[in-house]
């Protein structure tokens, strides 16, 4: 699902108009995202956002196999809820086996 059926979704559910519903949507990702700046941001049952800082390290170049360096950087963690999890557990089909 891609943000405009997302915000189509949330239209239909809330009576609301897409229009507002975008701007709706678009104010929740707004403030998730301001408030990763300074804190972890939970949403009980569904999961948690928290920044983490991913220290400077040796990569490799794929093609050539030379060592690369990469800077630190920071990057967004998500950790689903138990709601979130049980959901995706009880929905989930099961693995096809391979001979």
């Amino acid at each position: 699902m891609r943000k405009p059926e997302l915000a189509a979704v949330i239209a239909d559910k809330a009576d609301l108009t897409k229009e507002k519903a975008n701007v709706v949507l678009n104010a929740i990702l707004d403030s998730i995202t301001g408030a990763l700046d300074k804190d972890t941001v939970t949403l009980v049952g569904f999961g948690t956002f928290e920044k983490r800082h991913r220290g400077a390290r040796t990569g490799k170049n794929p093609q050539t196999g030379e060592p690369v360096k990469i800077k630190a950087s920071n990057t967004v963690a998500f950790k689903p809820g138990k709601n979130l999890r049980d959901s995706v557990n009880t929905t989930a089909k099961p693995a096809k086996k391979v001979k």
